[in-house]
């Protein structure tokens, strides 16, 4: 299989991977945990024990799609580092976004994506 197509097939692979846990995480994990009467109250109730265990496990797909664009990337050599700084800025961009939403603010992390993301593109502009 010639490299190109390989790093396709790859990409596509872990994008469609990513998209399953979504969805199925969702529809059949996530779901049933938000049911219990048993998760821990944090900030005064389950509202941010779920909007945190939301957010995290979708981060997760943004992640491996961010994977999978570097993939997308390595069949188009020679790849810059701009390249690469632009597409792990955008993927620490959107993981800032779903965190600062999914917790209203209130999980933190937000704050440390957004300056992954902010970095890793001034850092590799050339």
């Amino acid at each position: 299989m010639p490299l190109k197509i390989a790093l396709y097939v790859a990409a596509l692979l872990l994008g469609a991977t990513g998209v399953a846990h979504s969805y199925l995480g969702e529809r059949y994990l996530l779901m049933r945990l938000f049911r219990r009467n048993d998760l821990p109250k944090l900030f005064g109730s389950t509202d941010f024990t779920v909007r945190t265990l939301r957010f995290a496990w979708h981060v997760t797909t943004v992640a491996w799609l961010g994977f999978a664009a570097i993939l997308v990337a390595l069949a188009h050599p020679p790849v810059s580092p701009s390249t690469l700084g632009l597409i792990a800025g955008g993927t620490f961009m959107v993981h800032c976004v779903i965190a600062l939403g999914g917790s209203r603010g209130r999980h933190l992390s937000w704050v440390a994506f957004l300056a992954v993301a902010i970095i890793a593109i001034y850092a590799t502009r050339s």
